[in-house]
């Protein structure tokens, strides 16, 4: 019977007592107590159950940077990684829709100039990381409360067009009284360019026409955030 069990702890995987450790460490301290790797073993374990994940974690944080970096790259991208299935690549993904949709209810329906800060994370959560550049219109009512986000322009990884027609159209189609406009600069650096500028110029002008006010224009860098208003822009 003492043999057996030795041999059945023997035949037990070493990466067994990593998991079970790693998951106290959470349990007992959150997601701080763990870097950025161990955060992706956890998450790894149940996608990849049968095979060490720690040297795949590592790998995906080398590539990408960081968690966050690791869960908005593209399928195609991550499934590069040695041991990243396509199957694992998309469940990769779909916790970033999660990590979306969690930000997002933390604004939709909410009086926006009151949670500026949760607003500038859901921006971040959406476009920090994107490698194209991309413009959203976020829809406020009369009560400042965000009632669409919508993506109404995509390009490439320097220039996204944009038509003020197309804005206006949009507003009025959903009743907006205010706009905050925003897009991402896949470069990293949030400094408005002089198209920025002349764009932004237009969309005001055209919103002004009909009632709608543009509160601001949000530049999304790799690290920071750029804002129109605060650079006395508009």
């Amino acid at each position: 019977m003492g043999n057996n069990g030795d041999e059945s702890n023997k035949s037990k995987p070493h990466y067994h007592g990593h998991r079970d450790r790693l998951r106290t460490r959470f349990l007992e301290g959150g997601e701080q107590a763990l870097a950025d790797y161990e955060l992706l073993e956890l998450y790894l374990f149940r996608s990849i159950p049968r095979r060490d994940v720690k040297p795949i974690a590592k790998d995906l944080i080398q590539k990408f940077g960081s968690f966050a970096e690791t869960i908005a790259a593209p399928i195609t991208l991550l499934a590069e990684i040695k041991g990243i299935s396509e199957k694992t690549a998309l469940d990769l993904k779909i916790l970033q829709a999660g990590a979306i949709k969690l930000g997002q209810q933390n604004v939709m329906h909410r009086p926006i100039l009151s949670s500026w800060t949760a607003l500038l994370d859901y921006c971040r959560s959406v476009m920090q990381f994107e490698n194209k550049e991309q413009f959203r219109v976020l829809f406020l009512d009369r009560k400042n409360r965000l009632i669409a986000d919508e993506i109404l322009g995509q390009g490439t990884i320097d220039r996204a067009p944009v038509y003020p027609r197309e804005v206006i159209k949009r507003s009025l189609e959903l009743g907006a009284a205010a706009l905050i406009l925003t897009h991402n600069h896949p470069s990293g650096d949030p400094t408005p360019s002089v198209s920025d500028i002349e764009m932004t110029t237009n969309i005001v002008a055209a919103a002004k026409s009909i009632n709608i006010s543009v509160h601001d224009h949000l530049i999304i860098g790799r690290n920071d955030i750029a804002s129109f208003k605060s650079l006395g822009l508009m």
